[in-house]
């Protein structure tokens, strides 16, 4: 078994390092896949039962009904790298998508800026898009 090293420390294989899959509640799968597929432009891989899955570059992304009541919650925020955040921005907003926030720089990372803008799905979760903007510098 190999070691891995992180911020100096040892650390075996079986740490995780990569995100195989993400779920997202939702109330209305046939609504949510519409929002996630048609609005956002996401590939749509297959439904299950209530369970939908999309490929988000090699991460699968599971939109479902909560299996149980303690899980029926908002979820964590969901950040989609985007190329062009003004141009996705104004893409999603001609498509309805309703935006908590516009683009906004929140990270001077000294060659280029972290811009993000946060929106909500069709279930109520916050998602956000994020960027990577060169600053020139």
């Amino acid at each position: 078994m190999g070691i891995i090293v992180w911020k100096g420390k040892r650390m075996s294989e079986n740490s995780l390092t990569q995100i195989g899959q993400i779920s997202v509640n939702a109330a209305d799968i046939p609504r949510a896949v519409a929002f996630y597929r048609d609005t956002l432009g996401m590939k749509f891989l297959f439904q299950a039962s209530q369970m939908a899955f999309f490929d988000c570059n090699g991460i699968r992304l599971m939109i479902s009904l909560p299996e149980k009541p303690e899980f029926n919650h908002p979820g964590s925020v969901i950040y989609y790298k985007v190329g062009d955040i003004k141009q996705v921005y104004e893409a999603f907003l001609e498509r309805g998508v309703s935006f908590i926030s516009e683009p906004h720089m929140v990270a001077n990372m000294g060659s280029f800026d972290i811009w993000m803008a946060f929106f909500w799905d069709t279930e109520g979760n916050t998602l956000a898009i994020t960027s990577d903007v060169p600053n020139g510098n």
